[in-house]
């Protein structure tokens, strides 16, 4: 039996350790005591409260485990990944930072250990799924359109978050980096919609976003990429006017002699609009289509996939989705399916065939599927 830390008891941390309680001794932290203690009554594990910015704390928490799970808020992802490379631990990173994982694939290296980063739906799956195929031939187009959307369209906003409402304003305000002709073009997020028709669902509307991350570095041979964030139509135009209206700015302005962050308070204002509850169904949708040629014939592959909350076990489609990809890879470590050293991301792990089927059979067995059509 592996030790295993989680660290963060949100929703997607409870997710891994709910796909990972039975089978290991795992431990839950967060700085959040109630969060911990929830997880504590339901699934018996043993928890930590714990300041998971403190470097030091951090590093005396972590260090009698086989292996630890980031699962903390975008902010804080880069320095919490950096602080459990130097402490010499495995990991798998579901964090989604805005830095560049790759800048830590020496320090990763010296310390003989796999970091696995990304690893969720979409960065994750998206990327495991582009590694598969261009392990398999000549990739010319990679397309993928993602999102998590409630099943009660409920206006002015059609939307509810499953995770803190900065890191979804970030999708809104970071550019988005593309590749076009085999250049890298950086266009505002929220542009270029386009609405697409999907089955259970009606048309949604796709926008640019910042969701290639390491596929630009680790995919440059590709000629075309694109990341798109999908909405029920009319969301984008309505965050491009509080963007562009100033209530996502970082920088404070003085009301009443007070200074106040317009990001600060737009998002607790949000948080309440966007909160997802406990009796709110909602569902994952993901499009990836890959275009190549193999064995010298044009080739389209699309993936899709169509998640819904799991009523059973209380858990959202958005968790249950990033997190057991995020079991399944650390299952890879745990069973040393993949043990190559430095920070892997998901398109690594993609490009070996075993691997790849390994986290699609993971997927399946918890009744997260991928549907493949290929012509």
């Amino acid at each position: 039996m592996n030790k295993i830390i989680v660290l963060g008891a949100g929703m997607v941390g409870t997710a891994i350790v709910f796909d990972l309680y039975k089978e290991h001794d795992v431990t839950v932290a967060d700085i959040n005591a109630s969060a911990v203690e929830k997880l504590n009554k339901k699934y018996g594990v043993k928890t930590l409260v714990l300041d998971i910015k403190n470097g030091g704390a951090l590093q005396n928490a972590i260090a009698n485990f086989d292996l630890v799970i980031s699962a903390v808020p975008g902010f804080m992802g880069y320095h919490t990944l950096k602080t459990i490379i130097e402490s010499g631990k495995n990991v798998v990173d579901i964090s989604f930072f805005p830095e560049n994982s790759l800048d830590l694939d020496e320090l990763a290296k010296q310390k003989n250990i796999t970091a696995i980063v990304d690893c969720g739906v979409a960065p994750g799956m998206d990327n495991i799924i582009l590694g598969y195929h261009n392990a398999q031939m000549q990739v010319t187009d990679f397309v993928c359109m993602v999102g998590g959307l409630p099943k009660e369209r409920k206006l002015p906003f059609q939307y509810k978050a499953p995770f803190s409402p900065v890191d979804v304003i970030e999708e809104y305000t970071r550019p988005a980096r593309l590749v076009v002709n085999n250049q890298i073009v950086t266009k505002p997020a929220l542009t270029e919609i386009e609405y697409i028709n999907f089955d259970k669902i009606g048309t949604l509307e796709a926008f640019n976003s910042d969701g290639l991350r390491s596929l630009i570095f680790t995919m440059k041979h590709i000629p075309n990429m694109v990341e798109k964030t999908l909405r029920y139509p009319g969301h984008a135009d309505l965050m491009m006017a509080l963007r562009d209206g100033g209530f996502f700015n970082e920088q404070p302005i003085t009301i009443k002699n007070t200074e106040i962050s317009p990001l600060e308070f737009s998002s607790k204002i949000l948080f309440k609009e966007w909160k997802l509850n406990s009796e709110d169904e909602e569902f994952t949708v993901m499009r990836i289509v890959v275009k190549g040629i193999e064995n010298r014939k044009e080739k389209t592959i699309t993936w899709n996939l169509f998640d819904e909350t799991d009523k059973i076990n209380g858990m959202s489609s958005m968790a249950r989705t990033t997190g057991f990809t995020c079991t399944a890879a650390a299952r890879l470590i745990l069973t040393n399916l993949y043990s190559q050293k430095g920070i892997i991301t998901p398109e690594l792990i993609g490009s070996k065939k075993e691997c790849f089927n390994f986290i699609l059979q993971e997927l399946k067995n918890r009744n997260v599927i991928y549907q493949l059509n290929e012509n």
